[in-house]
């Protein structure tokens, strides 16, 4: 899945959602769940979600809704083989990257 956020340091509940095409009540399940996740909160209370927050959402997103694993399944995954899922879901985001740049040159042909 590629996500489009503009480089920023801080991002909203809501850009976050958006981006992953998701509820943000969703988003504050997954912070509950998920050790990994773990957004700044302002004095109001409002999350703040920091580009490696970004990561861990992804890979998230990758083992549950795509990859099928359940919210216990994609934990004990995250413990136990975490750098491992990490480099793979690097190298299937950078392959993303390269097929949707090869499918816009293809229509510009």
């Amino acid at each position: 899945m590629h996500i489009d956020l503009p480089e920023k340091r801080y991002y909203g509940i809501g850009e976050v959602a958006k981006a992953f095409n998701v509820n943000t009540s969703l988003i504050r399940f997954w912070e509950k769940e998920f050790d990994v996740l773990k957004p700044k909160k302002n004095a109001k209370g409002n999350r703040k979600f920091t580009p490696q927050d970004i990561k861990n959402l992804q890979l998230i997103y990758h083992l549950v809704k795509e990859r099928g694993f359940t919210l216990d399944g994609a934990k004990t995954h995250l413990k136990e083989e975490k750098q491992k899922t990490l480099t793979n879901f690097d190298i299937i985001q950078k392959l993303e990257n390269v097929k949707t740049e090869l499918q816009k040159i293809k229509e510009q042909l």
